[in-house]
């Protein structure tokens, strides 16, 4: 098999590439070459092994690329919720134009791709002709308040109409918030779910913009990863229709979030996590999903993390044994 990972080297994207060689298979068939495509090169150890092809520089600019045929993609590259609320013009060019290039190429192509397009929890928000439910379901209304799940809805109808039309063999999932990520922040109004347990590991004071009764559904690199390959391999009568589906995610408040840091790594890291609200971050995160439940995730064998003890346990051992971490992540343990 032939397989592109749109935004491959980013965080996920490369987890989900490292999972896929380690596997060397999907769907029962060898990978022979695995393509990452992404504004950045990819890190060093999947350039390193001879199945990988990296290609660097924006996706408006690969469409040869993406018109030279491929048995799988992962689309996961995208401009995040931050900046397309900041930045109107870079969402609709990073999001909705990249991925009808993309789209348009892979149909250009000649060969039907199947596809995994990852969608997110933020095509849900409340509106006043459809107020939100406390836990959002795969059936639910999606009425987005954020130019990203705004984006992120269109490019799901895209996916179902482009599979409807036979030029692809198209599926969505939306990712709920994937948490504990590596590094740095970045610009998603979500980072800072990431934050309150990967600074304070590592010796760092931080602040939590948002009230602790906030709840939010939330899934581990791992869980997420498996999610999505496991949509990649589902038949299209076991996926359920062309309609995106809810990958699995623990619905769990701030409040606990910060116990179960507590819990795994003792109050003095737990102390260093203040709060301070921002409004602009409290005012996103306030039109998202509180919950959610994910049946037709749940039929094809997917579960959500067990605990958010689990999740910050993942971290932890990710930490220790895993490429892209960084040194200093677990310096707040000593």
């Amino acid at each position: 098999m032939r397989i592109l990972i749109t935004g491959g080297a980013g965080f996920l994207g490369a987890r989900l590439a490292r999972e896929i060689l380690k596997r060397d298979q999907l769907n029962g068939q060898s990978v022979t070459e695995l393509v990452i495509a992404d504004l950045f090169p990819a890190p060093a150890d999947l350039l390193a092994d001879p199945r990988v092809k990296g290609h660097a520089g924006p996706m408006l600019e690969q469409g040869d690329l993406f018109k030279s045929g491929f048995d799988g993609v992962f689309h996961l590259a995208s401009a995040v919720s931050g900046e397309c609320e900041l930045d109107f013009e870079l969402g609709l060019h990073s999001n909705v134009d990249s991925s009808r290039l993309l789209l348009d190429s892979i149909r250009a192509s000649g060969k039907v791709s199947r596809l995994v397009f990852a969608s997110s929890v933020a095509v849900f928000g409340p509106d006043a002709a459809n107020p939100m439910p406390a836990l959002v379901a795969d059936t639910t209304l999606p009425t987005p308040q954020t130019s990203y799940g705004t984006h992120k809805l269109m490019i799901e109808y895209m996916v179902a109409d482009y599979t409807r039309k036979g030029y692809i063999d198209g599926r969505a999932a939306r990712l709920m918030t994937v948490a504990v990520r590596p590094g740095k922040p970045n610009g998603a109004a979500s980072s800072f779910f990431s934050g309150i347990i990967r600074e304070p590991l590592a010796g760092t004071a931080t602040t939590c913009p948002v009230d602790a009764t906030v709840s939010h559904p939330i899934s581990s690199p791992g869980n997420t990863v498996q999610g999505l390959i496991t949509v990649f391999e589902a038949s299209r009568e076991a996926f359920g229709g062309r309609m995106a589906l809810n990958l699995p995610g623990l619905n769990v408040k701030v409040s606990e979030m910060l116990a179960a840091l507590e819990k795994v790594a003792g109050p003095a890291v737990r102390a260093r996590v203040s709060f301070v609200k921002d409004e602009r971050i409290a005012g996103i995160v306030d039109n998202w999903a509180k919950g959610c439940t994910f049946d037709r995730a749940q039929a094809l064998g997917l579960k959500a993390d067990a605990s958010y003890e689990a999740i910050i346990a993942q971290y932890i051992e990710d930490c220790k044994t895993r490429p892209g971490y960084p040194a200093e992540a677990l310096n707040g343990l000593k």
